[in-house]
């Protein structure tokens, strides 16, 4: 009795297949392979072999990278029939590790820039009819209405005194079941809201993130004369109204955004689902209140250049500004075109901070963090804070010092977005 015998396992073609299938869906696959003949099945088995496992099957790079990489050559080659092969296996729901729409899109940015914006229009169109063709096409959105993701929308109050601030939307959709929320982040003295720049991105993949500038600084409008922390307080409470449709939201705030942030939960409390309160006081001692006096008197008398490098060094630690000087520089500059007088005024609300003895009336969940090298706020003016307001979690960024989420955005954002998830 005589049969066929059976072919030896072909280790590298299998593997080749999986991987071309699980990239491209197993009805193009098939379909492509139902295709073969006596002219073309030995070079079937080639591109399943040396493309599909020789290099598809190399882990130096995840599978979106290499996704985004054939994207790009085939669109720069002008290759449309591959592009569209690709495109179509890297938006179609259960083949692994597949695009989002979002993705897709910010690597046809990149193609615009590197192989030219006729290629890349191709691209969105290809993109757009495979879409199409998976029933997951984009909804119309008026063009007059895109802002760029990495700084936000630009709004204004309404109401005066005028304030400005940017808001970013959530970029991706909700996957990890975790709620979405409204995230206030406000800013250091003399900074504006680019200095969240980097955590605020972070931060807008899943939540939608509003940066204002504080009274007197930035876009906002510049004071007549010194402040009140409760004012300050106001101005966020009106803010939250008429950007955040009336809250409560998840208020950030560092050194001075973190004073508006204690004033505002104990003034608005309805304004506030939970703090982030870093890098700040509760109280200044008097030595405290006396350096931000003579601050002051010297901005009024020299300007804020006599007092520029200073403030450098309280805000980032040696390693940070020895590494990253051009960083600290761009600070140093922000730091350097806030109006004077918005400075002083702000100053002047700071320096007269006094709640310790009433953190026990915040009632919201709170999240403390201290940067190790913080010498303008040391790691016990948090634990007080800490200490004070009920349930408060108190987390330390070590080798940070006072401006920590521009020092370490990613960590500061981890450490956010994980207390936000545990909300």
């Amino acid at each position: 009795m005589s049969s066929t015998p059976k072919l030896p396992f072909d280790h590298a073609f299998e593997r080749g297949m999986r991987n071309r299938r699980a990239a491209l869906g197993d009805a193009w696959v098939d379909k492509s392979v139902a295709k073969a003949n006596s002219f073309n099945a030995e070079f079937q088995h080639f591109i399943t072999d040396y493309a599909w496992h020789g290099v598809w099957g190399r882990p130096g790079l995840d599978w979106k990278t290499r996704r985004i990489i054939v994207m790009a050559v085939t669109a720069s080659l002008g290759r449309w029939d591959e592009f569209e092969i690709h495109m179509r296996g890297s938006l179609t729901p259960g083949n692994a590790h597949t695009l989002t729409p979002d993705e897709v899109r910010e690597a046809l940015f990149q193609i615009a820039i590197y192989a030219g914006v006729p290629a890349a229009n191709t691209g969105f169109a290809k993109a757009l009819g495979i879409m199409r063709e998976l029933g997951i096409e984009p909804p119309a959105h008026p063009a007059d209405d895109a802002w760029h993701s990495g700084e936000g929308r630009p709004a204004f109050t309404t109401t005066r005194p005028k304030l400005f601030a940017t808001i970013r939307e959530p970029r991706h959709a909700d996957t990890t079941g975790e709620e979405r929320q409204t995230i206030v982040l406000s800013h250091a003295l003399g900074q504006d809201h680019s200095m969240w720049d980097a955590a605020a991105n972070q931060l807008a993949r899943h939540h939608r993130v509003i940066t204002p500038d504080t009274r007197g600084h930035g876009r906002s409008e510049i004071p007549d004369g010194p402040l009140t922390l409760a004012e300050l307080a106001a101005d966020a409470a009106r803010l939250i109204d008429e950007l955040a449709e009336g809250g409560p939201v998840i208020w950030v705030g560092l050194s001075m955004g973190g004073m508006i942030g204690q004033t505002l939960a104990l003034q608005h409390p309805d304004k506030v689902k939970a703090l982030v309160l870093a890098n700040t006081t509760s109280q200044y001692p008097e030595a405290g209140r006396q350096a931000v006096a003579e601050r002051i008197a010297t901005v009024q008398a020299q300007g804020l250049g006599a007092i520029a490098t200073a403030t450098m060094n309280r805000f980032f630690s040696d390693d940070f500004r020895q590494q990253q000087a051009a960083a600290v520089a761009r600070h140093q500059r922000l730091f350097e075109a806030t109006d004077p007088e918005g400075y002083t005024a702000c100053a002047a609300a700071i320096r007269q901070i006094d709640h310790t003895a009433h953190l026990g009336q915040i009632r919201v969940p709170t999240l403390v963090i201290a940067g190790s090298e913080d010498q303008g706020t040391p790691k016990a003016m948090l634990e007080t804070i800490a200490q004070g307001i009920p349930g408060a979690q108190l987390h330390t960024l070590q080798g940070a010092a006072h401006l920590s989420a521009s020092e370490q955005p990613e960590a500061f954002a981890d450490v956010v977005g994980e207390f936000i998830a545990s909300l």
